[in-house]
C-alpha cells in the first residue's frame, strides 16, 4: 500500500502541511521551517527520515533512531500520517515496513514506540501491528500546550511483527 523513501527538501511544504494538520499537530507540536528542517529533512545522523508515499502522494514520515550499545541495541520509531490518510491502514503499512528493513536489513531484535496515552487511535494501529503495551511513562513529555503529559512505551519483538 505505501513505499518509503528518503526526506528530501523537495517535501518540506507537503511536510509541514501535515504537521500542521489538526490531527497531527497536538502530538507533534509545532514546526517552523527551521525545526522542519532540522528534525525532519535533514536530521542528526542517528536519526533516518522517510517520506510515507501512497499512490505518489505524500502521506506524512516516519523516522527511526538507533541504539547501537550492543547490550541495549534496539531502534525507536516515530510517525506521522495527515488526516486523509488516518483510518485506512496506511500507518500500519509504513510501520510494517520499516519494522522489517530494521529487522532483517538492519539487525534489530526489538523495536519501541513511544505514544501520548491520550494518542488512543495511533494505540491501536500500533497494536495492530503487534506492539505491547510496556507501562505509562508519568509526566513523559511537555505537550504544545505546555503542560507534561504521560506517554506509553510499547515494544515490539523480532517474530511479533503481524501482517
Amino acid at each position: 500500500m505505501v513505499a518509503l523513501r528518503p526526506v528530501s527538501p523537495d517535501d518540506a511544504a507537503a511536510l509541514a502541511d501535515i504537521l500542521a494538520d489538526p490531527t497531527v499537530a497536538p502530538w507533534w507540536g509545532s514546526f517552523d521551517a527551521e525545526k522542519l528542517r532540522r528534525d525532519v529533512i535533514e536530521p542528526p545522523p542517528e536519526i533516518a527520515s522517510f517520506v510515507i508515499e501512497v499512490e505518489g502522494s505524500v502521506a506524512g514520515f516516519i523516522q527511526y533512531s538507533e541504539e547501537n550499545e550492543p547490550d541495549y541495541r534496539h531502534a525507536g520509531i516515530d510517525i506521522a500520517l495527515g488526516s486523509p490518510w488516518q483510518g485506512r491502514g496506511i500507518g500500519p503499512d509504513a510501520i510494517r515496513a520499516l519494522a522489517r528493513h530494521l529487522f532483517e536489513e538492519r539487525g534489530h531484535h526489538r523495536l519501541t514506540i513511544d505514544p501520548a496515552t491520550a494518542n488512543e487511535r495511533a494505540i491501536r494501529a500500533y497494536e495492530r501491528v503487534g506492539f505491547h503495551r510496556v507501562g505509562v511513562m508519568r509526566a513523559y513529555e511537555r505537550g504544545p500546550d505546555g503542560v507534561w503529559h504521560d506517554g506509553l512505551l510499547m515494544d515490539l519483538l523480532r517474530g511479533e511483527l503481524r501482517s
